[in-house]
C-alpha cells in the first residue's frame, strides 16, 4: 500500500529493547497500512556510561547529536520513545509538528527537572504501555494505552522438555527479582527433583544453594528455542511504583510460546491474569506451592499454554496492536494540520 503518512521515530539506540519492540517490529505491519516509518536511533545512546569522566564527555555529545538529527529531519509526525536523552527534556523541543511520545515504564520515577513530564506537555498525546502510566500522563496530554505487542510469527509453540524445565528470560537489570524467589526455588527443587531452572539472560544468575541451574546467553538466535522447552515461566517482581509500571512482556512472550506463566499478580499482570487461563499469580510466599502444583499436573500444561497464546494473539499480538497504533498517528498528524 503507497504510504500517505511519513513518521520520524526517534528511538534510544539500536540494542534498546523499547526500540525494538514498540517502534521496530511495527515498520512492516505499519507499511501494510500506508504509514511509512523511520527510525532515528540515538548515535551516542541515550544511557550514560558509568564512569563520572565519561559522563561527561558523552552528555553533551548525546544531546548535540539529537537536537542536529530533530533539526534535519521532516516527517508529518515523530514518534519520541521514551526520553531522548534519559531523565531529561532535551531536544524534544526542537521538533516544531505533531509529536507523540511513547512510554513504557514508570520514566517519571527518575526523570531530572521534570524532563518526563516536560515532553509530555510537549505532545500532542502520550502512548503509554499500560494504565498506570496512563494515570501519571493523563494531567498532561491525552493518553492512549498501547501494551508492548508480541510477535506472535516469531513466538511459537515449540517442543517441550521431557521433563519440568521451568524458565526465566530478561536482562541482567530484572535479575534481583529472581535472585529474591532463592528460598521458594529451593524449596521446589526438593519437592520436583528432576526439574531444571533455566535462566536466559545477558549475565548468569547468583541463586545460592538452588541446584539444577542452566543459564543460557541471550541471544535472538536462543531465546525463543529455549523458552520454548519450558513447562512454565516465571515472572516475580515486588509490587513498587516502578514495577507497577512494567508492561508484562516477558509474561506475554511466555504465553506467545504456549508456555504457561507464573507471575506476581499485581501492575499489568493483574490485567492479563484476569482475561483467561493462560497463567497464574504467585503472591511472595506462595511460589513454592504453585511451581510444585503445576509441575506436578503435567496434563495441565498444555491447555494452560493454548489458552495463554490466544490471549496474546487476541489482545497483544503485532497485528492486532499495529491498526491501533497507524490510527493515533494519523489522528496526531491531522491535528497538527488543522
Amino acid at each position: 500500500m503507497p504510504a500517505d503518512l511519513r513518521v520520524a521515530a526517534f528511538t534510544q539506540g539500536l540494542d534498546v529493547p523499547s526500540a525494538r519492540f514498540r517502534v521496530r517490529q511495527y515498520v512492516s505491519a505499519l507499511a501494510e497500512r500506508g504509514v511509512a516509518l523511520d527510525e532515528y536511533p540515538a548515535a551516542f545512546g541515550s544511557y550514560p556510561p558509568p564512569g563520572l569522566l565519561e559522563r561527561l564527555q558523552w552528555l553533551p555529545r548525546a544531546v548535540i547529536e539529537r537536537r542536529r538529527t530533530v533539526a534535519h529531519t521532516t516527517a508529518d509526525v515523530a514518534l519520541v520513545q521514551r526520553e531522548m536523552v534519559s531523565t531529561l527534556a532535551t531536544a524534544e523541543s526542537v521538533w516544531r509538528g505533531p509529536m507523540l511520545f511513547d512510554v513504557d515504564d514508570a520514566v517519571w520515577l527518575h526523570q531530572r527537572l521534570g524532563g518526563a513530564d516536560r515532553i509530555a506537555r510537549r505532545s500532542n498525546a502520550v502512548i503509554c504501555g499500560n494504565a498506570f502510566i496512563a494515570e501519571h500522563f493523563a494531567p498532561f496530554a491525552r493518553t492512549v494505552i498501547l501494551p508492548t505487542a508480541v510477535d506472535t510469527g516469531r513466538y511459537v509453540p515449540g517442543p517441550r522438555a521431557a521433563s519440568p524445565v521451568l524458565c526465566w528470560s530478561g536482562s541482567s537489570s530484572g535479575l534481583p527479582y529472581l535472585e529474591a524467589l532463592a528460598p521458594q526455588l529451593r524449596q521446589l527443587m526438593q519437592a520436583i527433583p528432576d526439574a531444571t531452572l533455566r535462566v536466559i539472560s545477558n549475565a548468569p544468575p547468583r541463586l545460592e544453594g538452588v541446584p539444577r541451574v542452566e543459564y543460557v546467553r541471550w541471544s535472538p538466535e536462543t531465546e525463543i528455542t529455549a523458552l520454548q522447552g519450558a513447562w512454565c515461566g516465571l515472572m516475580p517482581m515486588p509490587d513498587t511504583p516502578w514495577t507497577r509500571g512494567k508492561c508484562s512482556y516477558k509474561m506475554l512472550t511466555y504465553m506467545a510460546c504456549a508456555v504457561p506463566a507464573v507471575v506476581s499478580p499485581w501492575g499489568m499482570n493483574a490485567e492479563v491474569l484476569a482475561q483467561g487461563d493462560g497463567a497464574v499469580g504467585a503472591r511472595d510466599h506462595e511460589w513454592a506451592d504453585v511451581l510444585t502444583s503445576l509441575l506436578r499436573d503435567p496434563a495441565r500444561i498444555a491447555p494452560m499454554g493454548q489458552a495463554g497464546r490466544e490471549i496474546v494473539q487476541r489482545s497483544y499480538a503485532v497485528d492486532t496492536l499495529a491498526g491501533r497504533l497507524a490510527q493515533t498517528l494519523r489522528e496526531v498528524a491531522a491535528e497538527g494540520a488543522a
